[in-house]
Order: C-alpha cells, then structure tokens, then sequence
C-alpha cells in the first residue's frame, strides 16, 4: 500500500472510532443555549480555526453559529505570528468582548493539542460567563504536555464536556520513506465530521422537542436567494456580527 493510501485507509479506521463517541452530552448543551435563543460561539486558533469557520454560515449547518473571528488567528499576518499569537492570552479580554459572550450560550473551543494559552483562556472566560463549553481536542496528546496557560491547565481540564478528535500525537498521520518526518494530518478530517456529526445530534434533539432548529440551505442550489438567507440570519443578526449588512 502506499503512503498515500495507507494516510486515507488511516482517515478512515479513525473516523469509524469516531462513532464510538457519545455526542449526546454536547448536542445537550448546544440545544439547550439554541431552545433559549442563546447562540453557539466557535473558537479556534492556526489550522482549528479553519474548524470555527467550517461550522459558520455552512450549507446544512445551523444558523446561529457564532464564530469568533480574527486575521491574527490565522496565518494573514504570518505563519509563526500565528503560532505566537496562539500561545499568548493578551487579546483574550477583546475577543471575548467582541463575541459577547451571554449566559445560558454554548461555546465550543478547538485546540488539537489543546495547551496553548489563547484557547484555554477564552474557554475558562466562556464559563466565567455562564457560557457552556464543549473542547475538541486530542486528549492523548494534550494528557502528555505541559500547559502554556498560566494556571497550568489544559483545554480538555477546564471544559464541561470534552470530544476527543482521536488522532495521532503530532497529528501527522503516516510515514513516507526516506522522509523523517510524518505526513498527513488528521485533525482536520476528523475534527470536521465530528462537529458536523453533533450539529446533527443537536438539530435531531431540538426537532425531538418540537424545537427544529433553522438551517442553511445551498445557496447555490436552483430557487434558493439571498433573501431567503438573509430571512434565516435575520433573528441572530442581533447576536451574529457577521449576519448584519456592515459587521462592526
């Protein structure tokens, strides 16, 4: 087998574990914020927040997504800035005013590795605030680093519910020869069709209590218009920066 099919045949084993995970305690709490009118704040740092954003104005995903957004969360202002950026708590306070985080909110917070300071600090501000926090992290890995918080804590111990991504210390999933370091990450696929699979969980519940959550439809699909996605933004605009006209 090559490497390349060994990395997809590896995408694959783990995502069948994947279904050993119990989704229900986290879609819990999503539902409960959403049944209130409360929102879900998405957060990641680097590569994860590519995840925050995944979850946002997505075709078949929920409506009241709030991400918590950043060009210094990316790689826009360079790569190692990122990295720097991510290991420090200084823009907590801002981020966390702009999010406006409310009581009765879920939050969910993505760090693979789950020990730099930026994410734990905005979870731990998250409850502070009355927020519900679900962590996607690799507990494994996050278990055998220290924390670069300055309480000396990890994403996955200051969270209420934890989902683990279940993918490989360092993320790299396989060996190509004659190359020393591993390839293809995981975390990405794997932490995709997790939080994917519990927006489902949480629609499936809210629809159970005769609560149907709003959903996106493709805006690309024949018959749909933007003013029937400005009609589903519409009662989030309020909470959802990125739902009005001019974000601000």
């Amino acid at each position: 087998m090559t490497p390349a099919r060994e990395y997809l045949e590896e995408l694959r084993r783990r995502l069948a574990r994947l279904q050993e995970r119990d989704l229900a305690p986290a879609a819990a709490s999503i539902a409960e914020a959403l049944a209130s009118g409360g929102v879900l704040h998405a957060f990641g740092c680097g590569h994860s927040a590519l995840l925050a954003q995944e979850v946002f104005f997505r075709a078949g995903g929920l409506v009241a997504v709030n991400p918590i957004l950043d060009s210094r969360l990316g790689f826009e202002r360079g790569a190692l800035a990122s990295s720097l950026f991510e290991r420090a708590i200084a823009a907590a306070g801002e981020l966390a005013a702009q999010a406006d985080f409310r009581a009765g909110d879920a939050g969910l917070v993505i760090s693979n590795s789950g020990r730099n300071g930026l994410p734990v600090e905005l979870a731990l501000r998250m409850r502070q605030a009355g927020v519900k926090v679900i962590a996607l992290t690799n507990v494994e890995q996050s278990r055998a680093a220290p924390s670069r918080h300055p309480s000396g804590q990890r994403l996955f111990e200051v969270a209420d519910v934890v989902l683990d991504n279940g993918v490989p210390a360092g993320d790299a999933a396989v060996r190509v020869p004659g190359i020393g370091t591993a390839m293809g990450p995981a975390s990405t696929a794997l932490g995709t069709a997790l939080l994917h699979a519990l927006l489902i969980e949480t629609a499936t519940q809210l629809a159970a209590a005769g609560r149907p959550p709003a959903v996106f439809p493709s805006a690309n699909i024949e018959g749909v218009t933007l003013e029937d996605l400005r009609a589903l933004m519409a009662p989030c605009a309020g909470r959802i920066r990125y739902y009005r006209e001019s974000p601000s």
